[in-house]
């Protein structure tokens, strides 16, 4: 098979259907279970500081972050890198039940079990009291590992082309640390928490003022070297970790000032390369690499080979010259929210909603949102791909690819909206509402709900009582049911990968996380809570909607809102309480 039908094969095994869930163990084998934290022995660790909500950078309000006006930028400190790891990838608090505790985290996670691991590439910065160079972050101690010092002739080439204080954040995956749970299924549920994961570093950056770019012209080797994990004999004893992306992160506001060499402000362009040069990077090699990666689970991980196979072919092997051009007086637009008698106050801070945030364990089945709500939580992830890149609304503006995926929506209990099956197009070209009428069911009604904003291409396909097939279609799970609304993240699957190629299967899973990101936030926002839904009938799904056998669009990540059923037997503990404690004894 050809590369290409190597991942479409992969996409048809690890399918759910009613009479077949895709292979896992079959069990859970805790004395097994992967530690959720990745540790460099022998890497020295750089504490961040443990920042209280009113410390500066304080953080600014929750619609702020996508509003036209943009949030001021902060300059490059140890303070305000800590808040960028504490609002993307940091523990967000401590669960305790019957002797056992578990961490929950601002990225979200398929089961809680955090297979995605970030670094940040950074350059001698005044201001800043780290050495250069590549660091692991340490969530559990809320520290950066040192894991490598090159020259600063290295990194300052590396980074020359962008903005000053720039620097690069990387993300990768430990597949075993979903296998052991999921399976075959694994690799589809580390790519969409990258997409989270991704969501949650643009959503920091917004909060700080920074800009966050996907260098989506690198190559998974190039990623890889930046990062340090094809080092393969510092992970002689522990479990593979695979390259996934590289951001550069700009502290620079919005809109950009002139700027230092090579960029010129009477230029009415500015170009971001979203490649790097070859010829730095080999200086990789040279340098102090410090640290060995500590081994997760006590025996062996189970091996699946159906994973290794989509792994490899899923490799993004070609390198693309694009670039990402900002006018240096162009604004970021954004949508703002319709004040309404049950919004959230425009004060809540941008910290209290990302701290807060949970993925739901039950839903009530009658709390319900207003239609206001609910058509602003679909604003929120829109792109808008007829405006450049850059002035796309945030996170959009990080992602270089037109939309590719759309909702086919279980709506439940929305005010002032009929419930129904409803399809959100997140591209308004009519030829694409052409593509999808044509695919699905000729009865569907393609009506424009009332109160539904201009700008929304929503459309209602079918009224009624959509709970029990939403909850059927979701693994018979009733949170699907029990919401204000549910949802199925479809993907343009064929024609992505055909016109992109294998790789870019992984990357229709980063835009699906990055969707649940923004729902997430914006379900605390309104008042209620949301969750993830992994486990699905991928073909029943399409069958509802029309389109099966054919697999132009598949189905590739669940979603539900709607009011929590909290869990009281459970103890909730501060995210740093007891290494706060250690701090202040050590000092």
């Amino acid at each position: 098979m050809t590369p290409l039908e190597l991942v479409k094969h992969y996409h048809e095994q690890t399918k759910h259907d009613f009479n077949r869930y895709a292979r896992a163990l079959g069990y859970m084998d805790w004395a097994n279970q992967p530690d959720p934290f990745r540790r460099y022995e022998d890497a020295p660790l750089y504490e961040l500081p443990l920042l209280a909500a009113g410390d500066e950078p304080v953080s600014p309000a929750y619609e702020s972050l996508f509003t036209t006006q943009p949030v001021p930028a902060q300059p490059l400190t140890l303070n305000s890198l800590s808040r960028f790891f504490e609002y993307g990838l940091s523990i967000t608090a401590w669960k305790e039940y019957g002797g056992n505790r578990w961490a929950l985290r601002s990225n979200p996670s398929s089961g809680n079990l955090h297979p995605t691991e970030g670094y940040v590439l950074i350059r001698e910065t005044s201001g800043l009291p780290l050495p250069a160079g590549l660091y692991h972050y340490a969530s559990k101690e809320h520290g950066l590992e040192h894991r490598w010092h090159g020259s600063n002739e290295a990194i300052e080439a590396l980074l020359q082309p962008f903005p000053p204080q720039s620097f690069f954040v990387g993300l990768s995956s430990i597949h075993w640390r979903e296998a052991w749970k999921y399976g075959e299924r694994a690799f589809r549920y580390c790519q969409h928490d990258v997409g989270h994961a991704l969501g949650t570093l643009r959503i920091a950056g917004a909060a700080l003022g920074w800009r966050v770019f996907l260098l989506a012209g690198l190559d998974d080797r190039t990623t890889g070297a930046l990062l340090g994990l094809n080092r393969l004999h510092e992970f002689d004893q522990a479990e593979p970790e695979l390259p996934e992306l590289v951001c550069v992160v700009c502290p620079v506001p919005t809109p950009l000032p002139p700027l230092a060499p090579p960029y010129k402000g009477g230029e009415q362009n500015v170009s971001i390369p979203l490649v790097v040069d070859q010829g730095v990077l080999r200086q990789w090699e040279h340098g102090d690499w410090r640290g060995k990666a500590n081994r997760l689970s006590r025996d062996n991980p189970i091996p699946w080979e159906i994973i290794d196979d989509v792994t490899k072919t899923s490799w993004k092997t070609s390198t693309e010259q694009s670039e990402l051009r900002l006018s240096p007086d162009q604004e970021r637009s954004g949508i703002e929210r319709a004040s309404s008698p049950d919004a959230v106050s425009s004060t809540v801070s941008a910290h209290q909603i990302i701290h807060q945030r949970r993925s739901a364990v039950a839903l009530d089945g009658h709390t319900s949102i207003s239609a206001q709500q609910f058509f602003t939580m679909l604003e929120r992830v829109m792109p808008y791909p007829d405006r450049p890149v850059a002035q796309r609304p945030m996170p959009w503006d990080s992602l270089p690819w037109d939309p590719t995926i759309h909702l086919a929506l279980f709506v439940h209990r929305v005010d002032g909206l009929l419930p129904g099956m409803y399809m959100l197009l997140r591209n308004s070209d009519p030829a694409l509402k052409a593509t999808f009428q044509q695919a699905m069911h000729e009865q569907f009604a393609w009506t424009v709900p009332d109160g539904c904003p201009a700008s929304l291409p929503l459309y209602l396909l079918e009224e009624g009582n959509a709970q029990r097939i939403a909850t059927q279609v979701s693994c018979h799970q009733e949170i699907a049911g029990a919401g204000a609304f549910s949802l199925g993240m479809i993907a343009e699957f064929a024609a992505s990968l055909e016109q992109h190629g294998p790789w870019f299967y992984k990357r229709l899973f980063w835009e699906t996380g990055l969707v649940g990101q923004v729902l997430y936030l914006e379900a605390e926002a309104a008042g209620v809570r949301a969750t993830g839904i992994g486990c699905f009938f991928d073909d029943p799904v399409h069958r509802v909607l029309g389109w099966y056998p054919d697999v132009q669009f598949q189905s590739l990540y669940h979603f539900t809102v709607g009011g929590a059923v909290e869990d009281h037997r459970l103890t909730t503990l501060p995210p740093y309480g007891e290494l706060s404690e250690r701090r202040k004894d050590a000092g």
